[in-house]
Order: C-alpha cells, then sequence, then structure tokens
C-alpha cells in the first residue's frame, strides 16, 4: 500500500503549525486571487524565492497544520489506492473474513486482478460512512424504544 504515515507533531512543531495556519486562513479569508503567492526568506540576504500556488493547495496545508496542532498521527493516502482485503480490514479495524463477507453481501464492491480482491480507498470511505450512518439509526431506535418502555412502566 503506497501511503505515508506523518508522526505526531512535537509540542515545538505543533505551536509553528497552528499560528502557520492561522496566517494561511486569514489569507483565504480575504483573498479572492486565483494563486497565492508565497516568498520564502532564507535570511542571507539572497533574492528569496517566490512559489504560486492554487488556494485550493493551500486549504489543504491548512488542513495538514490543523492536524500538527492537535499533535494527532495523519496517513496520507492517494485517492485511487486500491487495497487488498488484509489491507482494507485493518483501515476498518475488522478482520479479513469479514471483509470478505461484506464483498459477498455486495455491501463493499472490490474488482479481481487475476483471482485477487482490490478495493478502492473511495470505496472504503463510502462503506465507512454508511455504516456509521447505520449505527447511528440503530442507536435512535434503541434509544426511541427504551423511551416508549420507560413510559409503559
Amino acid at each position: 500500500m503506497t501511503q505515508q504515515i506523518l508522526d505526531p507533531a512535537s509540542e515545538a512543531e505543533a505551536e509553528m503549525a497552528g499560528a502557520a495556519r492561522a496566517c494561511i486562513m486569514a489569507a483565504l479569508d480575504h483573498s479572492k486571487a486565483e494563486t497565492i503567492q508565497v516568498t520564502i526568506n532564507a535570511g542571507d540576504g539572497k533574492d528569496a524565492p517566490v512559489l504560486s500556488l492554487p488556494p485550493r493547495a493551500l486549504r489543504f496545508f491548512a488542513d495538514v497544520l490543523r492536524q500538527m496542532a492537535k499533535r494527532e498521527p495523519m496517513v496520507l493516502v492517494p485517492q485511487k489506492l486500491e487495497l487488498t482485503t488484509q489491507e482494507a480490514a485493518a483501515l476498518l479495524n475488522v478482520s479479513r473474513p469479514f471483509v470478505i463477507k461484506e464483498i459477498q453481501a455486495e455491501r463493499l464492491k472490490c474488482r479481481l486482478v487475476n483471482r485477487h480482491r482490490r478495493i478502492e480507498f473511495e470505496e472504503l470511505m463510502r462503506y465507512q460512512q454508511a455504516q456509521k450512518k447505520r449505527s447511528e439509526e440503530a442507536l435512535q431506535r434503541l434509544s426511541k424504544l427504551s423511551q416508549e418502555m420507560g413510559e409503559e412502566l
């Protein structure tokens, strides 16, 4: 699986990340520009290079900086990544046989490469959101039933 795992930031890095995110968000909030230029100051008196970035890239950087400021670990995964059933199980925190049962029940889509199943990362995120929604709905039904039974007693 091609992914990048980033360890949690140190306290100093988290503080810098929070300040940098605030600056980026302030710049984005006051700008309708198609590109934003960032000047890098090396501090050696030479001409500073200038980067031209789309605002969308800065929003992504701001999201990364927010996670760093919270000192939470991050995993960067290419969106079109395909995972094996074992990798999908690890990501969902379930067993590999459970993933295979979900595929067979057509609740989780995959494609076959020879005899091996491959599941797109996007499909796993869709499945995870659907599972979360089903769990929340079941909890609401249970809560409602509990309230109704409490009224009858």
